[in-house]
């Protein structure tokens, strides 16, 4: 760790293994190293992260014309609660190690401490898994705003025949500005996180309206609530269920996005869990109601899933208003928000590619590990993420599928980094670590963690299975394939670094030179 031993940093510190105290010489946060970062994140500004990169309803519209093969809108609406209620077990899991716990490496941080003696090789692949998937979701966030920028322009020109070419040019445009933003304007992103949750409020109760006043004809109760419909080819109705709940993960599968800015909030222990809880009511309110009232405003089923558009939402909103004007609008309130989730996808991957450099656990993490004095944020690794995104892009260019592929493995790779730091929580009897401004005390804590555990492990390999049967290549869920790939990589990396590889120390929460505001 380059920054704590170097700096020789002030506080008694516990080591969970052998259990010893060392001396250093400023006062530090509860990541073990010396505050770098400003806190400049108020209450109110990580609350707007929290909402906004969650941004449930409109990730929900972007994936309805897939998941609604899972049941139709009764079946989307159905998984869409179930998938929720376990994403409730894992964000309170989540959240007391965040309030116990606060640093930016989030679960890479937790494993660590959480494993005991097997700390150092499961926090190593819980930092790398968590970092490649938040890359991942820039990606696939820039791309869905890359298909909704074509999308409105498609929808005043009927006969505009979209390529892959024209999401890329808007994808390459997205994806720099974006990282511009985050790289020059540091300052002004907590502002912009807050107008990011009024967007999606705002958004949200807009579209509500228009799709419940504009439609002519409304769809009928039994075709929103009761008709049924497999169109995935799986025989098992029960299956496709589980199945169809991937599509919700997607949308609601973000519950550490907060947890990643610790080191630039104040009090952190007591605000990132009141983070997450607004993050999951608000996601799940709006999230549901919009569902509710898109559906509603569907008169032509077959006409969306045969639409032409890269962004299929844009054909339900024009069946919803009846005009080219209106369905730009509407897509024009969904894409504002997308925008400022993108910055916090950025915020987010960054950050946890710095934790993992100041540790010496990624190439060059001399380069990496650096705060920028001049603009005050890890400057190297957000440029980094943006290279990534731009290869991830060519991809595209070159194969749509390709291109899936990595995306689509979002929700496994996140999901797996959550287990190495919740599980190694549970095995140890909750005892690892000492509680923070939120615990859940007893037998509850048993549960909810035992329960977020056995959903992890069991909707990760479902969520492996294909989409739809019969198999072709282009539609083959390739998550299991670039998981398992990427795992290989990052063990291998392993196996060259592991000797000069320190990873994170467990740090007291009432330790003598904690800094004022760690905690």
């Amino acid at each position: 760790m380059a920054d704590s031993l170097d700096d020789k940093m002030a506080l008694e510190r516990k080591d969970p293994e052998t259990a010893t105290d060392a001396v250093f010489e400023i006062p530090i946060n509860a990541s073990g190293h010396k505050q770098e970062l400003d806190r400049n994140f108020s209450f109110f500004a990580i609350c707007g992260l929290a909402v906004t990169s969650g941004n449930v309803w409109v990730a929900l519209g972007g994936s309805v014309t897939v998941a609604i093969y899972n049941g139709g809108p009764p079946g989307v609406l159905y998984e869409f609660i179930a998938v929720s209620f376990f994403y409730w077990l894992v964000a309170a899991s989540i959240a007391e190690l965040a309030s116990a716990m606060p640093s930016s490496g989030g679960v890479y941080h937790w494993a660590s401490i959480t494993a005991g003696k097997y700390g150092r090789v499961c926090g190593w692949f819980a930092g790398w898994w968590n970092f490649l998937a938040w890359v991942f979701a820039i990606a696939a966030t820039t791309e869905i705003i890359g298909a909704q920028a074509v999308s409105m322009y498609a929808a005043f020109r009927p006969a505009f025949v979209t390529q892959r070419w024209h999401v890329f040019v808007a994808y390459m445009i997205v994806n720099w500005l974006s990282c511009f933003c985050v790289l020059f304007a540091n300052w002004i992103l907590p502002l912009l996180e807050q107008g990011g949750a009024f967007l999606i409020v705002a958004g949200v109760l807009i579209t509500i309206i228009v799709c419940a006043s504009m439609p002519p004809v409304h769809a009928t109760n039994a075709f929103v609530w009761s008709e049924w419909t497999n169109s995935t080819g799986y025989a098992s109705n029960g299956f496709v269920f589980l199945l169809g709940m991937l599509n919700g993960a997607y949308s609601v599968g973000t519950p550490d996005v907060v947890t990643h800015l610790a080191e630039e909030i104040p009090q952190p222990s007591k605000n990132i869990p009141k983070a997450i809880l607004a993050q999951f009511i608000i996601g799940f309110i709006t999230g549901f109601t919009y569902l509710i009232s898109i559906f509603y405003s569907i008169s032509d089923l077959n006409k969306i899933l045969d639409s032409t558009f890269l962004f299929p939402l844009a054909s339900i909103y024009q069946q919803a208003t009846g005009s080219a004007g209106g369905t730009l609008g509407l897509l024009i309130i969904a894409i504002l928000p997308n925008l400022i989730a993108l910055l916090g996808c950025y915020l987010t991957a960054s950050r946890v590619f710095w934790t993992l450099a100041r540790d010496n656990a990624t190439p060059f993490a001399g380069i990496f590990s650096r705060v920028s004095r001049k603009h005050r944020n890890p400057f190297n690794a957000i440029l980094l993420c943006a290279v990534i995104s731009t290869i991830l892009a060519c991809i595209y260019l070159g194969s749509q599928a390709a291109f899936n592929a990595f995306i689509d493995s979002f929700v496994v790779l996140s999901s797996i980094s959550y287990l190495a730091a919740i599980l190694p929580h549970l095995l140890s009897r909750r005892s690892e670590v000492a509680p923070g401004w939120f615990w859940m005390r007893g037998p509850i804590g048993f549960v909810v963690n035992a329960v977020a555990c056995l959903y992890i492990i069991v909707f990760v390999v479902i969520f492996c299975f294909p989409f739809s049967m019969p198999v072709s290549a282009p539609l083959m869920n390739y998550s299991s394939l670039l998981t398992g790939g990427m795992t290989v990589f990052v063990a291998l990396f392993w196996f060259w670094r592991q000797r000069d590889y320190e990873g994170p120390r467990y740090v007291a929460p009432d330790a003598e030179m904690m800094a004022a505001d760690a905690m």
